[in-house]
């Protein structure tokens, strides 16, 4: 791994400055790219902004920035975007400062303020090295500023044709996946979090461990097909199972519903009215955010109710029908005390059974743990 150290003055970071929007944005020449294609958007403030400008007015530090190299003399930022785009915006005449309480476009500073700006050096570490070594650097280093999520470092090591396509569909608040699955998946694709659920996701289904493998196997590849059709057809079956949608919909782990049950057949129509009816059964259902999964699971997972949250017995409830069966469990006909017994729904809960003193029995620990739906 290789990190090297240069002070670039700002005059040499603006020349042929450039901002080609969804395209990018680019400087120094046009060898580094400030904001690649498809990036996260500005997220600095005009208070924010003008700070920076202040603070290299008065010669004072910024914090280091890092620069990722990506050719022979061509670099992409990887932290210190913001605070390069400021005094880049700045100017370009985008916003002005304030001195001595008057409002400053960059065209009517005094000239040694200019130069003061435009001969100010920015504190750079450029690093060059094998994707590994650079994704454990930039994990370990402290990087100040905006901090980097997870996803936004590796998309600082694995650059090339796929993460271009893939920030096309997944970045960007306006982006395609965004318009999608707002109404079922939190995430915000500036930060790159839409796109780290997808890849995720997909890992899952094609069992990769880790997110980096999957990208380093696709990052010489042409365009993020794959990953973009595999995150439509989890939006699409979920809208096809579920065709009713509910507010509490929103924030489950979908990528992980499709993975584990879509190859099962569900009717929708029934679906549909079974989540109507657990939704309006509150005094049973604790846990409205469990429905989902519960309705793709209990046929094959005698433990399925737990994913509800269902309202336990009540402990006059318990101690009646311990007092009732004088102790012994019905399925295996031994005594027990009292706390090594638990309440269990005579006629199951998934069955029509309510939690009801009528309807409690007390099942010794293990029994309780083996039954299933059957009685």
């Amino acid at each position: 791994m290789n990190i090297e150290p240069r002070k670039i003055k700002i005059r040499d970071v603006f020349q042929n400055y450039a901002d080609n929007g969804d395209d990018g944005v680019f400087a120094y020449g046009g060898r580094l790219a400030i904001r690649p294609a498809y990036q996260r958007e500005f997220v600095y403030d005009l208070e924010q902004a003008e700070a920076v400008i202040q603070t290299v007015l008065k010669g004072y530090p910024l914090n280091v920035m890092y620069w990722v190299k990506t050719g022979e003399d061509c670099y992409e930022v990887l932290d210190g975007q913001q605070r390069t785009l400021s005094v880049m915006q700045y100017l370009k005449h985008q916003f002005p400062i304030t001195l001595d309480g008057k409002k400053f476009y960059w065209d009517a500073l005094p000239d040694d303020k200019y130069n003061r700006i435009m001969d100010y050096e920015f504190m750079i570490y450029v690093c060059e090295g094998a994707e590994s070594e650079k994704l454990e650097w930039f994990r370990v280093v402290n990087i100040a500023g905006e901090k980097l999520t997870e996803q936004e470092l590796r998309n600082s090591v694995y650059t090339g044709a796929w993460l271009s396509d893939a920030k096309l569909h997944f970045s960007k608040r306006n982006c395609a996946a965004k318009k999608l699955s707002d109404k079922y998946i939190i995430g915000d694709p500036n930060r790159q979090e839409l796109l780290e659920k997808a890849l995720k996701g997909i890992c899952e289904f094609q069992q990769i461990k880790d997110i980096t493998e999957y990208m380093a196997q696709h990052k010489s590849d042409p365009d993020a097909d794959e990953l973009w059709q595999y995150f439509q057809d989890v939006i699409h079956w979920t809208e096809k199972i579920f065709p009713q949608y509910y507010r509490d919909m929103k924030g489950l782990d979908w990528c992980h519903l499709y993975n584990r049950y879509h190859e099962n057949y569900y009717n929708s129509a029934i679906m549909a009215a079974e989540v109507k009816r657990l939704h309006e059964d509150t005094f049973e259902v604790q846990k409205p955010k469990g429905i989902y999964e519960f309705l793709l699971c209990r046929d094959t997972d005698p433990y399925a109710g737990r994913l509800l949250n269902l309202r336990v017995f009540e402990e006059k409830d318990k101690q009646a029908a311990y007092s009732r069966q004088n102790g012994i469990c019905p399925v295996c006909g031994q005594h027990f005390e009292y706390d090594e017994m638990e309440g269990d729904h005579i006629l199951p809960w998934s069955k029509g059974g309510k939690t009801t003193g009528e309807n409690c029995q007390m099942l010794c620990k293990p029994c309780n743990g083996k039954k299933s739906d059957k009685y």
